[in-house]
């Protein structure tokens, strides 16, 4: 069975008689690509033989053609230390370090010269073979040049070699049968004319496998994120969002972390040189549990509390900076709100660490809530989000008392810990006049998402990786 490309190719062409594709594709009026396919089709059916060959052209670089005419960085060099020793200072101020460095590089490598405390002294004079190599593939792209000195060239990046390809076919033979033209498209014309009946009609292979089609899709870490989002939906809350740009007072000192504190140092906070205003009732109590526990059971932290350091603005830390202020605005109960968005941090980047990255954040605050409850609510999300097995650690956070770091369990990974939750103590909430008891968490969808797709660099979810993006389906299985 031949397609309609092929036997309009041994249509146009001759027995016996050698083409190359430019030539077929020009007397038939195919297209290159069209002509290739048939020919290798053709070649399979045994009606035509092809002849491929294959050679390297190779062409001098910008670098590589200064240097034939302005001649080597060794070259040079070594027609100046035929004057006499020079210090590796005065070679430098003479032809440029880059240069010198290049020039010394090989110039030892040929054994020409020694270097003794910085000085240069000449050893012997040698040739310079790369500078003949160099004016032969300027004057015939395909010279005859030894492997290992193109080797050398290429490495110095003086030239660049291109892989040239030429395809010759004849056509051995044709079919016996008439080469008639086929119909691949049954149209309205050949149904009323009735000429239908008088074409032969291209068959169609079912067995060929159909080309892959990439259809588009959601990036897979934003899929994760929807599915955080709509299960807090779901459970009642309301998602909010903030600035990312936040006074230390609302990182921070509203959330009783002191002033002192290690997560505060520029070397793990990123702060503007920007200041704004604060004052009023809250900036005072908060100040004051700071420095003496105010009215709240607690002794505080001691010392002075600088309203400057509390001014000043920073790329928020943490998603408990946005929470924590909605409930400074809402401080009756009952409410439930989350807030899924990007925070910073002066981390080195590696495959667990980024500077920037997601955090899920969430509080609830009511009158008869408790320590379990978190744990019920944080349960169900991780059950809903596919691990099956979770537990609690205790920890410590400075604004949380009690306060545990999640963990689920992941097959060959084993317990892999995803945040932090508590309850926030009476230093955070008293001072902020809100009433009743806050559970709050915060979980770093990264590491979430790293698990949930079998990953073990974080910074793979961030990559232009089309080829991943496509492997992975369009949809949750």
């Amino acid at each position: 069975m031949l397609s309609p490309f092929e036997i309009k190719l041994l249509k146009s062409l001759e027995v016996g008689k050698d083409y190359t594709v430019e030539l077929a594709s020009e007397i038939s009026g195919m297209k290159k690509d069209a002509v290739l396919k048939a020919i290798y089709l053709l070649e399979e059916k045994g009606f035509v033989k092809i002849k491929e060959r294959t050679w390297k052209e190779y062409e001098l670089t910008d670098e590589g053609l200064r240097y034939l005419t302005e001649n080597l960085p060794e070259e040079n060099v070594m027609e100046e230390l035929k004057k006499g020793k020079k210090s590796i200072k005065e070679l430098e101020e003479r032809f440029g370090k880059a240069a010198v460095g290049i020039a010394i590089g090989n110039l030892r490598k040929k054994g020409a010269i020694e270097i003794r405390d910085g000085v240069v002294k000449l050893l012997k004079t040698v040739d310079f073979p790369e500078k003949n190599a160099l004016a032969e593939v300027y004057s015939a792209r395909t010279a005859e040049i030894d492997e290992k000195l193109i080797n050398e060239l290429k490495k110095r990046k003086l030239i660049r070699e291109e892989v040239q390809k030429e395809i010759k076919f004849t056509i051995i033979s044709k079919p016996d049968v008439e080469l008639r033209d086929k119909v691949a498209d049954l149209t309205p014309e050949l149904l009323i004319s009735g000429e239908w009946k008088d074409k032969d009609f291209l068959e169609y292979d079912i067995t060929i496998p159909s080309k892959e089609i990439f259809t588009a899709k959601i990036h897979p870490y934003e899929r994760i994120i929807r599915e955080c989002r709509k299960i807090f939906l779901e459970m009642g809350f309301t998602e909010i969002k903030g600035h990312y740009i936040q006074p230390a007072f609302w990182n921070f000192d509203a959330l009783f972390q002191p002033q002192d504190h290690p997560a505060r140092d520029m070397q793990d906070t990123f702060y503007l040189d920007r200041y704004v205003d604060l004052e009023g009732d809250v900036v005072e109590r908060v100040k004051l549990t700071h420095e003496n526990g105010w009215k709240t059971g607690s002794k505080g932290w001691g010392g002075k509390w600088s309203l400057e350091k509390a001014k000043q603005l920073v790329l928020r830390t943490h998603t408990t900076a946005i929470t924590i202020h909605y409930l400074a605005l809402n401080p009756e109960p009952p409410v439930k709100a989350f807030c899924i968005d990007r925070v910073y941090r002066r981390e080195s980047i590696d495959a667990t660490h980024l500077p920037e990255f997601d955090q899920l954040e969430g509080v609830v605050l009511d009158k008869n809530v408790g320590f379990a409850d978190l744990l019920g609510l944080l349960r169900e999300f991780f059950h809903k989000m596919g691990f099956e097995d979770v537990r609690f650690r205790p920890g410590y956070f400075p604004y949380t008392e009690p306060s545990v770091e999640p963990e689920v369990y992941v097959e060959d990974m084993g317990w892999i810990e995803l945040g932090g939750a508590g309850i926030f103590r009476k230093e955070v909430t008293e001072p902020l006049r809100i009433k009743g008891k806050v559970l709050a968490w915060g979980l770093g969808i990264g590491r979430l998402a790293m698990l949930r797709l079998g990953m073990k660099d974080l910074r793979r979810l961030y990559l232009p990786d089309i080829g991943w993006l496509r492997s992975l389906p369009a949809v949750k299985r």
